[in-house]
């Protein structure tokens, strides 16, 4: 007698390509998914922030912003991070106008901002560079962004986890239901990228605040779904 078990977990979305391609599978089997995790505490951070400056002239809005970003780089490169570690060629220029009613708008000066990102593999250091940011002209602070170094190894952990799972679910239901697990039919797997944790601080946070990035965790999370061969 044919035999067919499909464990469905609500949550994991386990039946969405699976009960269609389990139509196409012969053999007595049983389907479930894995899921692991693992909690890492972060080593390296990239931070995006901003130099904006109104000024009567673009030479002058331009001028200003340029030596903001300069100083900083200069003084990010002083301090040991390497230039390839800062993105800051980018910068916008746009005119400023007032627009009095039933009357032609007034040109009242431009607009000129430049972003800089910064990667940075010493957190202890983070909160150091953002003031120094901020006394080199830097007025915002766009977003800290936290992330893990040695991201492969512990993907690798959590693929394994959610492989251990995968049996272990298979196993409890085939003995449930007074079955044997015979072996693999087939593995369903699509990477998973581990979500960087995103941070925005105000440029007048207190230090206790903006120490707190210090204290976060990335979880690293992956999936499997697993077709289990059952014996007859």
């Amino acid at each position: 007698m044919k035999k067919q078990l499909v464990a469905a977990f609500l949550g994991f979305g386990l039946m969405g390509a699976s009960g269609v391609a389990s139509a196409n599978i012969t053999v007595p089997h049983l389907e479930t998914s894995g899921m692991g995790e693992v909690a890492v505490q972060p080593d390296m951070a990239t931070f995006a922030v901003a130099v904006v400056e109104v000024k009567p002239t673009a030479k002058e809005a331009k001028q200003a912003v340029d030596q903001a970003v300069t100083a900083f780089v200069e003084r990010l490169q002083a301090q040991g991070i390497e230039r390839n570690a800062i993105q800051s060629a980018n910068i916008s220029l746009q005119p400023q106008y007032h627009y009095p009613k039933d009357k032609a708008p007034e040109l009242k000066g431009y607009r000129a901002s430049r972003n800089i990102t910064v990667t940075v593999g010493d957190l202890e250091q983070l909160n150091t560079y953002l003031d120094h940011a901020i006394g080199d002209g830097i007025n915002r602070i766009n977003n800290i962004e936290l992330k893990v170094s040695d991201e492969a190894k512990y993907q690798e952990q959590a693929r394994q986890a959610a492989i251990s799972d995968a049996k272990a679910k298979a196993e409890s239901l085939a003995k449930g239901f007074g079955e044997e697990i015979d072996g693999v039919w087939q593995i369903r797997y699509q990477s998973n990228q581990p979500r960087p944790v995103m941070m925005r601080m105000a440029m007048d946070a207190a230090p206790e605040t903006a120490a707190t990035y210090q204290d976060a965790e990335i979880v690293i999370r992956d999936r499997v779904e697993v077709v289990f061969k059952l014996a007859e």
